[in-house]
């Protein structure tokens, strides 16, 4: 495929001035600053690149940049997708929009989650440009607004942009994510019979009852933990909140549990609906006074794509040729955008850099490893889009 045309000081400079933008999820932290600003400089920046680029509203102060690179025709396109979006910083230690290098890492708010690896997609684009390649199949970069908490900018990018496959950028250590787990969120209401403390021959209590939602719960837990993924483990399921009650005099008339429940590949929402309804028709016919209903309030489903799919070739062996790195295919535990657009008929896969402390007080990429995700998804595009 030819040398690499990189440019690794660029890339750094690059990465730091998108850690610089504060980017905070409004969803997140309300009046935080959202994805606005960091989408026009990427969209700027794909404009001085070249490519056709559209930067647009999801929803008010919600923005996604999409590039787009044109191939000659008659090749495979690909999608190469990355969240601008962050998660809030006021516990994080020292500036979190200040990048710092300190031995190899780069210090700061959206560092490793995932401002590096849109850095390399953005990066593997340019280098591509740089060389004079042609390309027969087109590129589409992405860079989407919300992933940290509903996705609508993979939603509404879904919506207008398809391709024979997607790498998401999120970090990887250098392997090809090609699984991970869904989740569902349940709110489970138990109803007693409010009356007065005295009135023990009336009153139902919808807190008590509960009690039995969550023993059956535990139960559940441990049943899931039999059935074991081999990329992703179990499934699981966990009570988050609980709230009911008015009085310490009254006997409570309803009781809400939120729970959640994590799906592993070849599960969905209709196992959820099927658990829980069983869960409390069983404990119903053990108890004349119990009365519970449950909705699924969220849904977002596991994911999997299978390891012999040509984007997956293309990044093994652009690890192996660039790197002498041979890679291997894992499973997350934790949802990705990359369930969207495959459930789109977009084969997608996450691969990226190594680092630490997403969602923490302190987070870092190795900046080796950017480098290398660049490079490596530099090849794999020439691999799977094809050459003129």
């Amino acid at each position: 495929m030819g040398a690499s045309h990189l440019d690794e000081k660029a890339l750094t400079e690059l990465l730091k001035d998108l850690i610089r933008i504060d980017s905070v999820n409004p969803s997140l932290v309300p009046g935080a600053a959202g994805e606005a600003e960091i989408a026009g400089f990427i969209g700027g920046w794909m404009e001085a690149l070249g490519l056709e680029t559209h930067v647009y509203e999801v929803k008010p102060s919600r923005l996604n940049a999409v590039g787009v690179l044109r191939g000659a025709g008659g090749g495979r396109s690909l999608i190469l997708n990355g969240h601008t979006d962050t998660v809030g910083v006021d516990y994080y230690e020292g500036d979190p929009f200040n990048p710092v290098v300190r031995e190899g890492r780069l210090y700061g708010r959206g560092a490793i989650d995932m401002k590096s690896g849109l850095a390399a997609s953005m990066s593997a684009v340019k280098a591509l440009v740089d060389s004079g390649a042609r390309l027969r199949g087109d590129v589409v970069l992405a860079a989407v607004c919300d992933e940290e908490y509903a996705s609508i900018g993979t939603e509404a990018l879904v919506k207008d942009y398809t391709a024979d496959a997607a790498i998401v950028g999120e970090p990887t250590g250098g392997h090809v994510l090609v699984a991970h787990k869904g989740f569902a969120w349940v709110d489970v209401v138990t109803h007693g019979v409010a009356a007065h403390g005295s009135a023990f021959k009336v009153g139902v209590d919808a807190i008590a009852k509960m009690g039995q939602v969550l023993t059956s719960l535990e139960s559940l837990g441990q049943l899931l933990l039999k059935e074991n993924h081999p990329l992703v483990g179990p499934g699981s399921v966990h009570a988050s909140i609980i709230e009911g009650g008015s009085e310490l005099s009254t006997y409570p008339a309803s009781c809400k549990l939120r729970l959640e429940r994590r799906l592993i590949p070849g599960e969905n929402q209709g196992t959820v609906e099927k658990e829980m309804s069983e869960m409390l028709r069983s404990i119903a016919e053990g108890d004349p006074k119990f009365m519970a209903d449950h909705q699924v309030t969220f849904y977002r489903g596991p994911m999997e794509v299978s390891p012999k799919e040509p984007i997956c070739r293309a990044l093994v062996e652009g690890s192996d040729e660039v790197l002498g790195f041979k890679p291997l295919f894992v499973g997350g535990s934790g949802w990705l955008d990359t369930q969207i657009m495959t459930e789109k008929g977009v084969p997608s896969v996450s691969y990226g850099p190594n680092g630490d402390g997403a969602h923490a007080k302190e987070e870092w990429v190795d900046l080796k490893s950017v480098v290398d995700a660049a490079v490596v998804q530099e090849y794999a595009i020439k691999a799977f889009c094809g050459l003129v």
